[in-house]
């Protein structure tokens, strides 16, 4: 199970040092929007193609010989999979992941090519957090969660202390992708200077709506289909609500075809292969539902999506 510990600036700035020892920073690009300049912090390309090798490589770096020799269990729609499926295979551990039957083939190929075992579940009807604790029950193992885990939220705010060092400053404000919290929770600890706007699908705006409330809520019932599988989480966690409680700005919800317009500039103007909901915050940006300035970083979480449906996306005229 996971420690219950509360995530710390030191604890991103710890997580930072040991992945500056193994990865390069990713880059920070110039990006003008609506006659606005800004940056984006692309972390697709990251070697999984998305930001979360961050939070798994925190994670599993710190377990003890004898935790490493029990494996790790994840639980995730694919991005953190493969997090955790690269660092448990340069670590030697045995990783298993509780993933949903949708999940984009890319992802759980990615997954398993990396040595992971994949436990496959039904999204809409299964809790995959009583699969996950159940696994661990069974095998001993430790519990590596998507973004509820203080070592992941540091290890995902080492994003801000690498976005801080490369613009010399802490940022005004960092807009980023949010399903369940860990990025915006953990670039909140990263940079306090600066304003966190977290970015939602629309119909999954649990972190928008448990802002304004004071409160968590979940995702409604009903909630519609969204292209943005990374960003799919029903509700946030008490660990990664209450940092965002103190820090975060209210969140902001983009539609389908604002994610298809911020893929189809992303890859025309930054020459970048963005998947759903990594181009999230882009989209945000983009629709004029954020504030811009030359100090404001948009982080383009993630870019792990198949050619056909990215062909799909940035051949569609909304």
């Amino acid at each position: 199970m996971t420690e219950q510990r509360e995530p710390t600036h030191d604890g991103v700035a710890k997580a930072a040092a040991k992945i500056a020892a193994i990865l390069p920073p990713t880059p920070l690009l110039p990006v003008e929007i609506n006659g606005a300049k800004a940056w984006c912090k692309a972390e697709s390309l990251q070697p999984i193609g998305v930001f979360k090798i961050r939070g798994a490589w925190h994670r599993l770096s710190d377990l003890s010989e004898e935790e490493r020799a029990r494996g790790v269990v994840g639980l995730s729609s694919g991005n953190h999979a493969q997090g955790v499926a690269w660092a448990a295979q340069r670590l030697g551990i045995a990783a298993t992941i509780v993933m949903p039957s949708d999940a984009p083939r890319v992802k759980l190929d990615r997954v398993r090519e990396m040595g992971a075992a994949v436990v496959s579940y039904d999204r809409m009807s299964e809790d995959r957090d009583e699969i996950a604790n159940a696994l661990c029950e069974e095998t001993g193992a430790t519990l590596v969660h998507a973004f509820a885990d203080p070592w992941v939220i540091e290890g995902q705010g080492s994003a801000g202390i690498e976005i801080a060092e490369q613009l010399g400053r802490q940022p005004s404000r960092i807009v980023a992708p949010c399903g369940g919290g860990g990025l915006t929770a953990g670039l909140s600890l990263a940079c306090p200077g600066s304003e966190i706007i977290p970015v939602e699908p629309q119909g999954w705006d649990d972190v928008t709506r448990s802002l304004a409330a004071g409160s968590i809520q979940r995702v409604v019932p009903d909630a519609p289909s969204t292209a943005c599988d990374a960003l799919q989480t029903f509700a946030t966690f008490p660990l990664n609500f209450e940092i965002l409680q103190r820090r975060a700005s209210p969140g902001v919800t983009v539609s389908e075809a604002e994610v298809r317009a911020a893929q189809r500039f992303a890859f025309a103007n930054l020459q970048l292969v963005l998947e759903p909901g990594g181009a999230a915050a882009l989209a945000a940006a983009l629709a004029g539902k954020v504030p811009l300035d030359g100090e404001t970083v948009i982080v383009l979480s993630g870019g792990n999506t198949d050619a056909e449906s990215f062909a799909a996306a940035i051949t569609s005229y909304d």
